[in-house]
């Protein structure tokens, strides 16, 4: 068994850290310093019996996989992020609620995490404490354990402070398809709050705004916000999280995937002031800055009252709204009616207009 790994349990009592407040090579040794740090910091958060068995591989047992659960979602996602703490969360959080998010996006409850730690030389030991409990904070709100993981240091100058990569594991209840290509003419779209409120907080947080805001990210887990909806509308087509790329290149990935049009009402897109005012001062649009606690949802018409109402009586939910609505034509295409009157054309995103906020 490597020392390397996220093991909890020992029979050697935890070591404190060896005399040090920084991140060093030797705490990537795989030696007694590997051991202290990972016995010192992860332990006291991650504590639970699958990562308790202090084996290189969690064993897990999954009373899901019945006659009424046959199949499991996997998505594994790499998370860096400038500054690693920003208003309303920090590269832990963010770490966990994307993963979660990403297993929810096709109707799975997520039940299992793994994480992976790039840390590097002369990084804060308080800091990383700081990360790992709030990784646990936003665990525990979304129900799911970390069962397993690494830990690797590189050298000062190799990394930008700390990196975390984390794979997630859920269940989908036998009979539902949820997916990108099931999007059908009729449907309607809704986005379940506000937009752009997490980019254009970390731009903030960098100090690159020359303004002050009190705008903070939406990063939350969002797994109990879809069960509430898909209990409203369990005809539910597509679950998307509008990350990357925002709203609109999410949906001109949907209209690609199932070839159809998508048409968009610009009045009902909900976008907070101080976003939109940044955005303008920045000659950024807000249909492209990334979201971390928002859900797209494309439902059935006949669904479609029932889904927003669900997804407004939880907390995540609040400022849902329907956005727009799914049309056989132009396949492909993504279109915004805008308070004018006029229809243009929303593309993807080309290149990238906020660097490293996810």
């Amino acid at each position: 068994m490597s020392d390397e790994k996220i093991s909890l349990q020992s029979a050697i009592c935890p070591m404190p850290l060896s005399h040090t407040d920084q991140i060093v090579i030797g705490h990537g040794s795989g030696g007694r310093m590997t051991h202290d740090l990972i016995q010192s910091v992860f332990a006291k958060q991650f504590s639970n019996p699958a990562l308790d068995q202090n084996n290189d591989a969690a064993s897990l047992n999954i009373p899901s996989l019945s006659q009424s659960c046959q199949r499991i979602a996997v998505s594994t996602d790499c998370h860096i992020v400038s500054p690693l703490f920003f208003p309303g969360g920090d590269i832990g959080r963010l770490a966990v609620c994307g993963t979660v998010n990403d297993v929810s996006m096709l109707g799975a409850k997520p039940h299992y995490l793994t994480a992976g730690f790039i840390l590097e030389e002369g990084f804060a030991i308080s800091d990383l404490i700081k990360i790992v409990a709030s990784m646990k904070q936003a665990a525990d709100e979304a129900v799911v354990q970390i069962v397993a993981g690494d830990t690797k240091v590189v050298e000062k100058g190799k990394a930008d402070g700390l990196f975390i990569t984390t794979t997630g594991v859920g269940f989908i209840p036998d009979g539902r398809e949820i997916g990108g290509e099931y999007a059908q003419d009729g449907d309607q779209i809704m986005v379940s709050g506000t937009l752009g409120d997490h980019g254009i907080a970390v731009l903030a947080a960098r100090g690159d705004l020359g303004f002050e805001t009190t705008i903070q990210s939406d990063v939350a887990p969002l797994n109990h916000l879809i069960d509430l909806l898909l209990s409203a509308a369990p005809h539910t087509h597509v679950l998307r999280d509008p990350t990357r790329g925002g709203l609109a290149t999410t949906l001109n990935e949907i209209a690609v995937q199932s070839q159809v049009g998508i048409l968009l009402q610009e009045q009902e897109l909900p976008v907070r002031d101080e976003v939109r005012a940044a955005c303008n001062i920045l000659g950024f649009d807000p249909l492209y800055v990334a979201n971390e606690g928002k859900v797209i949802a494309i439902v059935p018409a006949a669904e479609a009252e029932e889904a927003l109402s669900a997804m407004r009586s939880h907390p995540y939910g609040k400022d849902a709204r329907i956005i727009g609505k799914v049309n056989s034509t132009p396949a492909g295409r993504v279109l915004l009616k805008t308070t004018i009157g006029a229809t243009r054309v929303l593309d993807m995103l080309s290149g990238s207009m906020l660097p490293r906020i996810c």
